[in-house]
């Protein structure tokens, strides 16, 4: 004769205990209240965005008519070529620092446990400071100009792209890297003939991506008086010339988008996108 198998009872909604039941009331009330907190405080209402309506369709009506006069074109094309300058220089020069500092930290590399938490720590607090406040202070450090722009997206690329950087190397298959240890060969060799040959793809994919960070965040920091199109961005914005703001929002749009499909393309030839 076949037993019979008990099948347990699922438990029903109205089975939970009171206790449990109460606990997640307050833990919704809790999120309700934070959210009605946030919106007060961020000044987000109804009313604000009625008052704000007939303003936000003035600049509308303005922002539809860009101003494509030959003179203030140049002044953007300028103004781009600044920014892609900025751009370039920052990813060089953060490249740079920032290789021996992910080789240093990355885990499989086997550095020093003191080299690797002092590159550790070094890098978090170089990534940490946004690169809008680095901006600001190399401008009251050395001036307003590009190359306060320039070093700010240096400093702060150096810190992300030691941090991805080290994650790709600590990637790598693990096997060509025991089989050099196994032979005897050092740290030095190991991550020049193991590691950084079978990340080489990825590394280049990070160092594109870091480029179209860099451009994008170049376009912010002429806000601060760090050189190129968001210096003109911020005196139209103070000057009231809604027309000149769109001709330079239209740039940075086909300014991100180019940038994004080079990219896009140079990351498929070297096989990390589909």
């Amino acid at each position: 004769m076949t037993a019979l198998v008990e099948r347990p009872v699922a438990r029903r909604s109205h089975d939970v205990s009171p206790i449990r039941r109460l606990k997640r009331w307050l833990a919704w009330i809790a999120w309700l209240a934070v959210i009605i907190w946030a919106f007060a405080g961020a000044g987000v209402s109804p009313a604000s965005l009625i008052n704000g309506a007939s303003g936000a369709a003035g600049l509308v009506r303005q922002l539809l008519h860009p101003d494509l006069s030959p003179e203030f074109l140049a002044i953007v094309f300028s103004a781009l070529a600044q920014t892609i300058q900025i751009a370039i220089v920052g990813l060089v020069l953060s490249s740079i620092a920032a290789f021996p500092l992910a080789i240093a930290l990355a885990a499989n590399v086997r550095a020093a446990p003191w080299l690797r938490e002092s590159v550790r720590v070094f890098s978090a607090v170089l990534r940490g400071i946004p690169d809008l406040l680095w901006a600001l202070l190399l401008v009251a450090a050395i001036g307003p100009g590009p190359s306060a722009g320039a070093l700010a997206i240096a400093i702060h690329g150096t810190g992300t792209l030691t941090k991805l950087w080290a994650e790709q190397l600590e990637a790598v298959d693990a096997r060509p890297v025991e089989a050099l240890e196994l032979m005897g060969a050092g740290r030095p060799a190991v991550a020049a003939l193991a590691i950084v040959p079978q990340a080489r793809a990825g590394l280049m994919s990070i160092l594109l991506y870091q480029a179209e960070c860099n451009t994008r965040s170049s376009t912010v920091l002429g806000f601060v008086g760090a050189g190129g199109i968001g210096q003109q961005l911020a005196i139209s914005l103070k000057l009231f010339r809604y027309e000149q703001l769109s001709t330079l929002i239209i740039a940075v749009v086909l300014l991100i988008l180019v940038v994004d499909r080079a990219s896009r393309v140079a990351r498929r030839r070297l096989g990390a996108v589909t």
